[in-house]
Order: C-alpha cells, then structure tokens, then sequence
C-alpha cells in the first residue's frame, strides 16, 4: 500500500547536479529534435506545418524566420547545462502560449468538430512539456515547489497528448495503415489498431499515475520505432518531399519528450523502491 501512494504523489525532479548528467541525453534529442524543425523552417522559408499561420498574415514570412531562430537557439541551448532552464521555458513559453492558444486557438472557432485540431494541438502541447521539464529539472532551486509542480503537470498533460495521439489513430484510420509496413505480420491493420490502444493505454497510465514511468518508457521506445518503420523509409522514398523531412524532425522531437517526462519520474520510482 505504502507503495501505491508514493507512485500518486507530485514527483520532486532531480536536482542540478543530477539532471545534468541523468536527463543530458534526453534533453539533447528533445533539442536536436526541435532545433532540426527551425532548420527546416529556414530552408523552406517558412513556419512548420505544424504550426498553422493564416497565409495572408502580416510579415508572416519574417515572423517563420524568427519562429526558427527561436527554436534553432532554444533547441541548441537545451543540451547545455547554463542554458538549459531559460532555453527550456523558451520553448515552453513559445510552443504553449503562441503554438497552441493563439495559432490553433482561432482554428477551434472554424473547426471545433474535426479531429486533427486536437491532436495537432496536442503534439505542439508535448513539446511545450518538453521545454517546461527541462526548464523543471534545470533551474537551480530545482527541488522548490514550482518545478515539482511543473512536473507533475507535465507528466499529467503528456498523458493526456497521448490519448489524443492514440485516437488520431482511429478517427484517420485510412491514413493510418497506409503508413504501417506491408511486411510486418499479421497485416498493417493490426499495427494501426495496436498502436493507437498503446498509446491511449500509455497516456492514461501518466494521468492515473499507475506505471507511470514504464508508460513513458514505453512511449519513448513506441515512438523511436515510427523512425526505421515509418519516417525514415517515406523520406528516403521521397527525399525532395518537405512533409517527410518534417515528420522525421517532429517525431526525434516527440521521442525526445516522452524520454524526458521518463526521466522526471525515475525519482519517483526511486522512492516506491525505497
């Protein structure tokens, strides 16, 4: 029972000292991942797909350019410890407020009953977690009751991105299980089916709190096999297309948060263990 209530609690995330060295290597793909997509953005001209700006948008082409400067410096700063915390709310703050509430907020009004609103939305909203763990973990009073409660949130609303991940896998069936090789057994139905089940099962997992981190874990791992199964092979098919370069850069990022949000629950498994 002891061991239950633990595994409910707010996680403390780990100290300075301990996340440099325990989260470098997540917190790096998170910021390789991000800092990639900015790279695409300049070679395009232009905002990533998902990031929606109305094309009639004033300055819009110079605001795509500032758009992934950010996240060029941001992503890169993420991967150093001095940087790490400000970088982190950086890409909190921008993917949050502007991503989220203000580019796919007045989309809500126009689209409020198509799926693809909220699980684009919900993508966007991991990668602000990424930021906001890393900014979480990182900052100097790192055990204050503001990044524990960071943290909890963050794990909570990856939990809840998840979901929504997994019931785009329904609701977009038909584009689903063209994605999935033909090669792999029974059929690629299956898989589409599979994989939408894990991931709603996963991101219930991090609301609940119950295997929480073994749920992140299994995300984590989830999501690097889209990149030899399914990302990797449409962009090399493909080289010239612009939407395979970007799915590619937005699942290292993707891979980068669930290892992240993995990474903030290792104290708490920790302490059920003790």
């Amino acid at each position: 029972m002891a061991d239950a209530n633990v595994e409910l609690e707010p996680v403390m995330p780990l100290s300075c000292d301990e996340a440099s060295t325990e989260l470098r290597w997540s917190w790096r793909l998170y910021g390789f991942g991000v800092a990639f997509m900015g790279v695409l953005g300049v070679a395009w001209r232009d905002f990533d797909p998902g990031q929606p700006v109305p094309s009639s948008f004033p300055e819009r082409a110079a605001l795509a350019y500032v758009a992934a400067a950010l996240m060029i410096i941001a992503g890169a700063g993420v991967g150093w410890r001095r940087t790490a915390a400000w970088a982190g709310a950086a890409l909190g703050g921008f993917y949050a407020a502007i991503v989220v509430m203000l580019m796919y907020g007045h989309l809500l009004f126009t689209h409020f009953a198509e799926y693809w609103i909220y699980s684009g939305a919900a993508e966007q909203l991991a990668i602000a977690v990424g930021g906001m763990l890393i900014f979480a973990a990182a900052r100097r009073r790192a055990q204050d009751r503001l990044s524990a409660g960071l943290t909890y949130l963050g794990q909570k609303v990856f939990g809840l991105c998840a979901i929504l991940f997994g019931g785009a896998h329904f609701f977009y069936l038909n584009l689903t299980v063209p994605l999935v090789p033909k090669w792999l057994p029974p059929d690629p139905k299956f898989w589409a089916y599979a994989t939408g089940l894990a991931h709603i099962a996963a991101g219930l997992a991090l609301v609940t709190g119950v295997k929480a981190r073994l749920a992140a874990i299994w995300l984590t791992l989830m999501f690097a096999s889209f990149t030899p199964l399914v990302h990797l092979p449409m962009l090399l098919n493909n080289p010239s297309s612009r939407i395979n370069w970007c799915e590619n850069a937005l699942n290292l990022a993707l891979i980068g948060v669930a290892w992240v949000v993995a990474d903030s629950l290792r104290s708490r498994h920790v302490s059920a263990r003790a």
